[in-house]
């Protein structure tokens, strides 16, 4: 099992940029990834790093605005949000896969709010 705590959340207005950081406990061998929860919707994925070549993925509404990476440690997941917009408005997690292949690994969250 592996400790993830994720921070940089806070409230921002649009066209404003947040990075958040998600650290892990230990050096992590396996995909780490960002998912988001907004109020009165399911959680939803929203990037995905890939542990051997680092591999991005992102769900369409965040292409070209946000960025995945990671540290050369590989313990720590930055998500860098650009040119946010109110639908952003979340709470995010990170979450790394597990023995299972899932993402069985996930953080407390953090809040992101923005104003229009």
């Amino acid at each position: 099992q592996v400790q993830l705590v994720e921070s940089g959340g806070g409230v921002v207005q649009a066209g404003g940029s947040l990075r958040l950081s998600c650290a892990a406990s230990r050096r992590t061998r396996s995909a780490m990834g960002w998912f988001r929860q907004a109020p009165g919707k399911e959680r939803e994925f929203v990037a995905t790093i890939s542990w051997t070549f680092g591999i991005t993925n992102y769900t369409d509404s965040v292409k070209g605005r946000f960025t995945i990476s990671r540290d050369n440690t590989k313990t720590t997941v930055y998500l860098q949000m650009n040119s946010l917009k109110p639908d952003d408005t979340a709470v995010y997690y990170c979450a790394a896969v597990g023995t299972t292949g899932n993402y069985d690994n996930w953080g407390q969250g953090t809040q992101v709010t923005v104003s229009s």
